[in-house]
Parts: C-alpha cells; structure tokens; sequence
C-alpha cells in the first residue's frame, strides 16, 4: 500500500524556534513605544530604555550553541536596532555574536573532523536498548505504540515471533554516504533492495500469508546527517492484523533439499516476474527478448535441480516437474522466435502452463513445503510492486 511519509524518532536534533523579536510596538508592546511616539524612545516618562529582546536572545543562542547561525544574526540586528531605537543591551549583543562565531567555528570542526558520525555513534548505541527502532536486528518480531506500521514510530517493543506481534525484520541494509537522498528516493531504494531481499529469508514463498507484504524503516534528513544509513526490511499484514509466528524459512530453518528446490523456482518465478509492462503488440521486441531471459534461467535451473542428489521420495516428484520445466523451456523459446503477437502469446501460454500446476503441488508435498497455491493480484496498473510497499521513518 501507498503510505505517506512520516518523520523520524521525535526529530530530537531539530533546532528550538528562534526567539521573535521586538517588532510589535505601540500601546502594550513589551519593548516601548515606538520611535517617535509622544514620549520618545525611552518610555513614558523618561523612563529607562527597555532591553532589544534581539540581543538576548543572541546571547542566549551564543551560550548554548544550538544555533550558531542565528545566534549571529540575531546579535547583528540587535546591534543595528539599539543604535536606532538607543535601547539596552549592546553588550549582550556583541557578546552574542562572539559566543556564535565561536560555535560556528566548533560546528565546522566537529562537521570536518567526523566528530557528528561519532555522535551518531553514540546516540544508536544508546538508542539500541530494548525499546528502540534502532535496536531491531535481522529476525526480530516487534509491536509498535500505535500497533500500526503506518506513520511515524522511533520505539519499537521486541516479542517473540511464537506469539503476536506487528512486524518481523528479514533484512538490514545499509546504504551508501553521501547527501540526503530525500524521502521518495529513499522509498524507491527501499522497494528495489527490499522486496529483492524478502525471498531469501521467506524462501516458500507459498507459505506466506496472501495479507502480508514489505514495509521499511528509512531514515531521516535529520538521522542522515548524524550518519544513519540503515534501510530495515519487514513483513507486516495490508491488513494491520497481528502475525503469529516466524515467516522465516531460509537455510537456518530449511532443510538441504528444501532450500535447494526453493532456490530454482523462485530464480524462476524472479525472471517471470521481470515480464515488459508494454504489451507484445506495442513492442513485440522487447517481450521476446524477455521470453529468451526465461528461457536461459529455466535451463540453468534445470541443471541446478537435475545435479541435487534428493532423498527420500522427494526424487520422483522433482523429475516430473523437471521434465514439465523442459516442456516449458521449448515454448520460451519458441515465443522468443516469434513472427507476430499472436504466434508469441500461443507459445506464451504453453511455456506458463507448468507453473503451480498439479505437478509443482506434488513436489511440494514430497518436500515438506506448503501446497497452497497462492492467489495472484494484478499489478499492471501499479507501475510495479514498490507501490503497495510501506515506509517509515526513524
């Protein structure tokens, strides 16, 4: 699903507001009348002049180096304001726009020397105790606070994954430096590297609920110039149901004959996946280069399958889908050498046949995998997978 963009873990490097200055005058103003109201710029009364509230704030950001940069400009108009208006606090100012200086300074060492990558350090390895989206690992189960994957979330609770939870990581990937992509590229990124990952760790790929699909933790502008540069791939429901249970099933989890099965049809079912959004009558070329794709990785994969030593009864079934996937292998590359659209979809159609057909089921069952044969949406509309995904910001 599409999901707007949320923002990161309660933004705790954004800067405070910088302080208004005293630009209301007249009656009430806390900062006097006017220049050239009835009592001049003193005050009713010859009073005292008032403090430029400028130049403390100035001096206040100078103090505490939040701000460096405004702290100096601060200071700077403070000083052109005093000297129009004649009020107080020129001392302020000046030692505003020193302090400031100063922490510009420091800012551009810190920046220069790699001292913010340190801080960032230091700020995940606090962040990654229990509790923290940061701490979320490769197989870890997790509840969020709003039970949801959608929107914004820095905490993010571990659970085991035998019991309910919201979410389930099947990869950590990190990212490469340089400036902030931005949110929408970081989302496209995320899509690519995710959904290409979510195979290898879900490799039955038929035991995964027809509700869950890829969500991703991305970072934020302001995590990213502290040196964020984790993409954390998971699975969680459409539905913002609870799962119950791992969808891991990769070689920690699968047996030798399992994995090694896995491994070819979904090498397979990548490349079918991979089929031109233009239909064969508006670029017959480019579907019939496609079609030759499917032809080579369907015989590298029957090699694959023909050189496993299978156990068990397990060696029948998989024949019998091999010699189906030769069969098929034929059409492919008859649709590849097809003269017209018509002659390409006849042959496109034979080359699909075999596919989570009676015989796949077969194996499957010999194999120990799931025999659910998994409802297919269409997606030619979307533009591709990556719209259905989801993202969030830590």
């Amino acid at each position: 699903m599409s999901i707007p963009p949320p923002s990161g873990p309660q933004k705790p490097y954004g800067p405070p507001a910088p302080p208004h200055g005293p630009y209301a005058t007249g009656p009430g103003s806390p900062y006097g009348a006017p220049y050239g109201a009835p009592y001049g710029p003193y005050g009713a009364f010859g009073g005292q002049a008032p403090v430029n509230g400028l130049a403390i704030g100035s001096l206040v950001l100078g103090i505490l180096c939040f701000v460096p940069a405004v702290g100096l400009v601060l200071g700077i108009v403070a000083l052109a304001q005093i000297r129009r208006k004649g009020e107080r606090g020129k001392g302020m100012a000046i030692a505003g726009s020193v302090l400031s200086t100063v922490g510009l300074a420091l800012w551009a060492l810190t920046l220069s020397t790699g001292a913010a990558a340190d801080f960032w350090d230091g700020f995940k390895g606090a962040a990654t105790g229990e509790g923290s989206a940061f701490a979320l690992e490769k197989g870890d189960c997790f509840d969020t606070p709003a039970g949801s994957l959608e929107g914004e979330t820095f905490d993010a609770e571990k659970v085991p994954c035998s019991g309910e939870h919201d979410g389930e990581v099947f990869a950590v990937v990190e990212l490469p430096d340089g400036g902030y992509p931005g949110e929408d590229e970081l989302s496209r990124t995320a899509d690519d590297k995710c959904y290409a990952l979510s195979d290898g760790y879900a490799m039955d790929t038929w035991g995964v609920p027809d509700d869950v699909d890829v969500y991703y933790f991305i970072p934020t502008a302001q995590s990213w110039r502290f040196g964020d540069r984790e993409l954390t791939c998971l699975f969680g429901s459409v539905e913002e149901r609870r799962l119950t249970g791992s969808l891991r099933g990769d070689a920690t989890t699968l047996d030798a004959d399992q994995v090694a099965f896995l491994s070819a049809v979904n090498t397979v079912d990548t490349v079918l996946y991979e089929e031109p959004e233009d239909h064969p009558d508006d670029d017959l070329g480019a579907n019939q280069a496609w079609a030759k794709d499917v032809h080579r990785v369907l015989g590298e994969q029957i090699t694959a399958l023909r050189g496993h030593g299978w156990s068990g009864t397990a060696e029948k079934p998989v024949t019998d889908l091999v010699e189906e996937m030769e069969d098929a292998r034929k059409e492919w590359a008859r649709a590849a050498a097809a003269k017209d659209t018509d002659t390409y979809f006849a042959h496109y159609e034979k080359g699909y046949a075999y596919v989570d057909g009676p015989t796949t089921v077969t194996a499957r069952e010999a194999l120990g995998l799931d025999t659910t044969v998994p409802e297919y949406t269409d997606d030619s509309d979307s533009g591709g997978g990556g719209e259905d995904a989801g993202d969030l910001q830590v």
